[in-house]
């Protein structure tokens, strides 16, 4: 048997699909194939930069495929692989206790929004300390 290196397999997902947008990008394309505009119109306030970023770490992890119709101007289409479909039926009841939590959620978000602002005033010097 191989070593691993994740001591749990939370932990092998959360390297496989980290972050803000990976969860997000497979919701989609579990749903259909998409072009790249139509996933990031989808997912919403995601640069191109970063979505085209996440897509590439996707396709090289085997969670998506790249299908290039090899037209021009471009038609370049993502779809999720046997292992992402996988992953993503996995995911469902995740999205499921978020949708029936998320007025609880959303509250702890703006919560923790507002903690995370009064930490920065307070760190921030006042600047009617200082002198001409």
């Amino acid at each position: 048997m191989r070593d691993t290196r994740f001591r749990c397999g939370m932990e092998a997902v959360v390297d496989l699909v980290g972050g803000k947008w990976k969860l997000i990008i497979l919701f989609y394309l579990c749903r259909q194939r998409m072009r790249f505009g139509e996933l990031q119109r989808n997912v919403g306030e995601v640069s191109e930069k970063m979505l085209s970023q996440q897509l590439k770490e996707m396709v090289a992890d085997g969670l998506l495929r790249r299908i290039d119709f090899k037209t021009v101007p471009p038609h370049v289409e993502y779809e999720t692989t046997a292992f992402g479909l996988d992953l993503g039926r996995a995911m469902a009841p995740v999205c499921e206790w978020g949708t029936r939590n998320m007025v609880a959620v959303t509250a702890i978000a703006e919560a923790r929004a507002i903690r995370q602002s009064r930490r920065a005033s307070r760190s921030t010097p006042d600047r009617s300390d200082r002198r001409a």
